[in-house]
């Protein structure tokens, strides 16, 4: 596993708003600011949980690290280069660095495609010197690498349970052989022990591959088995940010507090 002590990535300063209003003859263009202000870091091989509200900008912040939606002001910095200014074009050797696994599994994935077209379109992209038969075989062997047999490669997304769509997402995600992974909060949509299923897969593959995760969520029993470190969002504003041990045992805003004491504990994730 690469270093743990470098950072693959770091916020620094970044403002990002949506317009409101587009103006007109006597207004002005008027706009919210989702985030305001945020800097972190993630250490290369490690996760960094990022947590708040619904609207405290986290999903936000995620969005922009992919450029789906421009920066007003600070940098991104991915592994030494600053890529909130780059063009899309510039971008797209990032994309292949840069995956997301999305909150929904049943809307992420096309229902037209079989399995092994979906998981096979980052390949098709990224490494399109591979032959069909050598294509077919790095998805059956990521369908089994995320637990579900190769033959699940002729099946279809409506023929699978939410948690093993799930995997399916992960296995595409995984196809391009990414050093950083946006888990936007990819968990929240399924039941409880799947949950526990599904973030034991994620550290699995971050133990055997290295793999750098931004782990955002609102549940905090999740964030707290998955991460390294842990920032905290509040209407844009990150308010606290230190290790998990540190923001669980000891928090130091009243706003983690509430959020920390409106979650029940889950025993099945800390196993």
């Amino acid at each position: 596993m690469p270093s743990s002590e470098q950072a693959l990535l770091d916020v620094a300063d970044l403002c990002v708003s949506y317009p409101t209003s587009t103006g007109g003859i006597f207004t002005k263009p008027s706009s919210f600011q989702a985030v305001k202000g945020a800097s972190f870091s993630v250490k290369r091989g490690q996760t960094v949980g990022l947590v708040g509200e619904s609207g405290s900008g986290k999903s936000t912040i995620g969005k922009a690290i992919l450029k789906l939606t421009p920066s007003e002001s600070g940098r991104i910095i991915y592994d030494g280069t600053e890529i909130s200014s780059l063009s899309e074009k510039s971008f797209l050797p990032f994309r292949k660095r840069i995956q997301t696994i999305f909150q929904d599994p049943y809307a992420s994935l096309n229902p037209r495609l079989n399995v092994g077209a979906i998981v096979a379109e980052p390949l098709i992209v990224h490494e399109p010197e591979l032959s069909r038969s050598e294509r077919e075989e790095k998805v059956a062997s990521l369908l089994v690498k995320v637990g579900l047999p190769a033959d699940a490669m002729s099946r279809y997304p409506h023929q699978f349970s939410g948690g093993q769509r799930q995997r399916i997402c992960i296995a595409r995600a995984l196809s391009s052989r990414p050093e950083f992974i946006i888990c936007d909060e990819c968990v929240s949509a399924l039941d409880v022990s799947v949950q526990a299923q599904i973030a034991n897969l994620l550290q699995d593959l971050q133990d055997e591959y290295g793999i750098t995760y931004l782990f955002i969520a609102h549940d905090l029993a999740v964030v707290e088995h998955m991460s390294h470190e842990v920032v905290v969002m509040q209407a844009g504003q990150i308010v606290e940010k230190g290790t998990a041990e540190e923001i669980y045992n000891e928090p130091k805003t009243e706003y983690t507090r509430k959020l920390l004491d409106a979650v029940p504990k889950m025993p099945s994730l800390l196993a």
